[in-house]
């Protein structure tokens, strides 16, 4: 059954308690990029059992990592991508040893998700981040222009490298989309930004480890139907971000839980009839009255009402399964 989990980062913040508070003990992790010792890469086994152990001294599960090792080189087709590679190869097995069974991955070149807005006004005075494409800033990257076909062999590569050790050590990769999902963003192309896109993901490698993250806020910008197409990937979704959005691809904003352009009610019975069995977060919420936008879509106040948001429809949803 789908659990509800929330993202805890390795070093210890306000949320660490508020989520226990909310009743979430399922955590969704980042990396030790700060406590490793001399001679320790991300991906060894020494310090992600470290930080493994600090999220259950705390009282959580670590069900998934989301957080990746530099990969630029080995999007990009670049000399170095092998040792990049071999890092995540280390990083699979150690986090098979550990039981850890996700890892959420990206292919977005040279910089990862973009607002550029990070304060647009929202219900009752709270804010949330935006996108405008005619706003997107000129200095993003300095790398060149690459193409998608460009990406996608590189991709190919990168699975073919990697999905034995993922298999072997029973990790599921678990593919984020782009976001926004647009091409090109200042010359720097991105493909995984349609359904169709993603479904050549599957196909490229058919393997229970090769699966997909819903992210609902970048998947409901693709399709004007988002519960057919948690249905149409079903048992290759692993892990799930709950959020919504209003607007297009190239122009949106970030919406509180009840006000996006989405039927959540209608995706989470979705989940329920797919079966899904893995951990469901949410993402990106409001910054409300009293507490900090400095980590703007990451407050820790918002996550309350997300959290309680969702434990709602989940109760509703899966009791409709259950004999009366």
């Amino acid at each position: 059954m789908l659990e509800i989990a929330e993202f805890i980062s390795p070093t210890p913040s306000p949320v660490w308690k508020l989520a226990l508070q909310a009743g979430v003990n399922l955590a969704v992790g980042g990396l030790p990029f700060d406590s490793l010792r001399p001679g320790e890469r991300l991906g060894d086994l020494a310090p992600l059992t470290r930080m493994k152990q600090s999220y259950e001294d705390a009282g959580f599960e670590l069900r998934v990592i989301e957080a990746r090792p530099p990969l630029n080189k080995a999007k990009r087709g670049l000399d170095g991508r092998d040792e990049e590679i071999d890092v995540v190869c280390t990083l699979l097995e150690s986090m098979g040893k550990l039981g850890i069974p996700v890892w959420c991955y990206e292919w977005m070149t040279d910089f990862n998700w973009v607002r550029t807005n990070m304060a647009t006004p929202s219900r009752g005075g709270s804010v949330v981040t935006s996108f405008n494409a005619a706003d997107v800033p000129e200095n993003l990257t300095s790398n060149p222009p690459i193409s998608e076909e460009e990406l996608w062999t590189n991709l190919e590569y990168f699975l073919k490298r990697v999905l034995p050790v993922a298999e072997r050590a029973g990790v599921k990769l678990s593919m984020h989309p782009d976001d926004p999902p647009i091409t090109p963003i200042r010359g720097v192309s991105r493909i995984m930004r349609t359904v169709d896109n993603y479904q050549r993901l599957v196909e490229i490698a058919r393997s229970p480890m090769n699966t997909i993250t819903l992210c609902q806020g970048n998947f409901t910008l693709m399709t004007d139907d988002l519960p057919s197409v948690i249905r149409k990937f079903g048992k290759t979704i692993s892990f799930v971000h709950f959020r919504d959005v209003r607007g297009v691809p190239t122009q949106f904003e970030e919406t509180w839980h009840d006000a996006g352009k989405t039927d959540m009610l209608a995706c989470m019975k979705a989940y329920r009839d797919i079966g899904f069995d893995g951990v469901l977060r949410p993402d990106h919420v409001p910054t409300v009255e009293g507490d900090s936008n400095d980590n703007a879509g990451y407050s820790a106040f918002g996550r309350l009402y997300a959290i309680g948001y969702i434990r709602g429809l989940h109760e509703a949803v899966y009791a409709e399964s259950q004999p009366s």
